[in-house]
């Protein structure tokens, strides 16, 4: 369940993370810094974090390191202590220089109280840190358009896997348009099988729906709005036509009827998937790892998937991505040597780092990985993840990792009442555009 967990920390820990909304630039002690040049790394201290110990050494190691007169020094903190930890960093005089982070509404407190560095010009100037990361993932971890961190894990997209032995024997195909999606629920409906498994009582599943419809139906700047801090951005026409779809996939059955009370952090949604009760599951990518671990054989022999279906009439580009693009570095403000964790950061963008991202069963966010990934646990489900963000022109963050921690919670619950029921469409979007 390692690449639940991570999902989870994203979304729960975002909250956390952030709500340092308290914290002022006069706050942060300017970095760790130390003797000797050593700079602080601080970093979410799980099974991943294998592939930053080697990062650390081989920069400092480097030509680099020494032409920067810095050295890195990581400190891990355990996950569930990671969001407290960093808060609490940051507002000490022993700040660390460089630290992980959720990009987006996880660092906006950090962004206002002036503590970041923008690295938008750096980037720009940087060939290494320009050219060396996929478009779409260096841009889902910005603020305003500016960019305040450099990837350094893996990519989390969200897929519309599906079970191939089902499919087979009623003759379907993974659909690639929502007619299509629609006609392959009514057909499995009549069969007996449920269309879609569901882990509603988690809620942030059910999100993901959104996520996908918001973008189909709108494009990418309708969400873009609201995570720049325009609740008014709620109000967009798209924002109601992907509340009334849902509604309409909820009233015919598309979930089955007792969606609400299934899970996906207890295996729940995951096992009704594998056992055939249900045809298709919308989830991050980490499925096919939790897959693997649960129902080996499932994995192996009947999981499929594909894109999620364009919305006929919608602006949004059926290339578009949702989900977890990946993890960054951002650099402390008042580090006292920026150009060693400059340095540090664009070993982000290597080859070796690449490596040892695949050999951990991730998928590099970095341009030139593609020849890496016949290396990675199941090469096929790797390519067509790594070629589904290549392409695509946006990959929008994960909305409750987006959105300004404050209204993370009531957002989820908003979305949960529309698909229970207890709120219709219109007064979804009434409430979203009420949160502040």
């Amino acid at each position: 369940m390692e690449s639940y967990s991570r999902r989870w920390f994203l979304g729960a820990g975002a909250a956390t993370l952030a709500s340092a909304a308290g914290l002022t630039a006069c706050g942060s002690g300017g970095g760790s810094g130390g003797s000797g040049g050593t700079l602080t790394a601080l970093v979410y201290g799980d099974d991943a974090v294998k592939v930053q110990v080697k990062s650390v050494e081989r920069f400092n190691a480097s030509a680099a390191a020494k032409k920067a007169n810095g050295t890195i020094k990581l400190q891990k903190v355990p996950g569930s202590e990671y969001p407290a930890k960093l808060r609490t960093a940051m507002g000490s005089p022993n700040a660390p220089d460089v630290f992980f982070n959720w990009g987006g509404g996880s660092i906006k407190a950090y962004r206002e109280a002036d503590q970041l560095i923008d690295l938008t010009g750096t980037i720009a100037s940087d060939p290494v840190l320009r050219d060396g990361f996929l478009p779409s993932v260096l841009a889902a971890g910005a603020l305003g358009g500016r960019n305040y961190g450099i990837p350094m894990r893996g990519m989390q997209p969200v897929v519309l896997f599906y079970n191939k032995t089902l499919f087979a024997e009623h003759r379907l195909s993974p659909p690639t348009t929502w007619d299509q999606l629609l006609d392959v629920g009514a057909r499995l409906k009549k069969a007996g099988i449920t269309p879609f498994a569901l882990g509603g009582s988690d809620i942030w599943p059910e999100l993901m729906w959104l996520e996908y419809l918001v973008d189909r139906i709108g494009g990418p700047k309708v969400f873009d709005r609201v995570k720049n801090g325009d609740p008014a951005g709620w109000g967009d026409p798209a924002v109601l036509r992907a509340a009334e779809t849902v509604r309409q996939l909820v009233d015919d059955g598309a979930f089955g009827k007792g969606f609400s009370s299934v899970a996906y952090t207890n295996g729940g949604a995951p096992a009704v998937f594998a056992k055939g009760r249900a045809a298709m599951h919308l989830m991050g990518s980490w499925e096919y790892s939790t897959q693997l671990g649960k129902f080996p054989d499932f994995a192996r022999k009947d999981l499929g998937w594909c894109a999620f279906p364009a919305f006929e009439g919608g602006a949004g580009d059926v290339r578009n991505v949702v989900g977890n693009p990946t993890n960054y570095w951002s650099v402390n403000a008042r580090t006292r040597n920026k150009d060693a964790a400059i340095a540090f950061l664009r070993d982000c963008a290597s080859e070796a780092y690449a490596r040892d991202l695949v050999a951990n069963g991730d998928i590099p966010a970095t341009s030139r990985a593609e020849k890496l990934l016949d290396a990675s646990p199941n090469p096929e489900f790797a390519r067509f993840q790594y070629e589904m963000v290549r392409q695509a022109p946006a990959f929008t963050l994960s909305w409750d990792q987006a959105v300004d921690p404050g209204i993370q919670t009531p957002m989820l619950t908003e979305i949960n009442k529309l698909f229970v029921g207890k709120s219709t469409p219109g007064q979804f979007v009434a409430a979203l555009k009420g949160l502040k």
